[in-house]
């Protein structure tokens, strides 16, 4: 007996449709991100205020004010990784977010899309490294010889990890150009 083949794909196409609904699944995980980008902005005004405490009770260091000033741009810097991941990750993986001719639409996100995102968040990872192994530097004389090494090495890979994404990203988007 022959199988109807046409009757056969209608029976499997809620099949295929709830497997792309399961997208919907993530949006929990971005609301919990923006829920997290909330403590960041929290602990921004915290250090703030800590900053201006400092000025108030008697003139901090330089050294001190500086290890509060990279502590606030981690902080933003973190807050931005937030962001990209946010409204990157919903436009690429969930849904559209349809900022088209929005004049507050990020520049980036025009042409975002997993590798794009991959090589932003790479690059911002390294931003983040930057900061926490310059405030380790700042303040060398309170770590031991092997935390400096540990958290150089780290930060190299962070690195050589972002130029592999960034190479492989090329290599891809090269390859789908021919």
């Amino acid at each position: 007996m022959p199988v109807d083949i046409s009757n056969l794909e209608k029976k499997l196409r809620p099949l295929p449709k709830w497997i792309f609904m399961t997208r919907w699944l993530q949006a929990p995980l971005y609301i919990g991100l923006v829920v997290a980008q909330a403590v960041y902005v929290w602990q921004f005004w915290v250090e703030l205020v800590h900053l201006i405490s400092l000025l108030v009770q008697r003139m901090p260091s330089e050294t001190e004010i500086m290890l509060v000033v990279l502590g606030l741009i981690d902080v933003v810097m973190i807050s931005n990784l937030l962001v990209m991941v946010i409204v990157g990750g919903w436009e690429t993986f969930v849904s559209r977010l349809e900022l088209e001719n929005h004049p507050d639409q990020p520049e980036w996100l025009s042409h975002v899309n997993a590798g794009v995102l991959k090589v932003k968040l790479a690059t911002a990872i390294i931003g983040i490294s930057s900061i926490h192994l310059l405030k380790t530097f700042i303040n060398a004389s309170s770590y031991n010889e092997k935390t400096l090494m540990w958290q150089t090495l780290i930060h190299l890979t962070f690195v050589f990890s972002a130029l592999a994404i960034a190479y492989t990203e090329k290599i891809t988007a090269s390859a789908k150009s021919h």
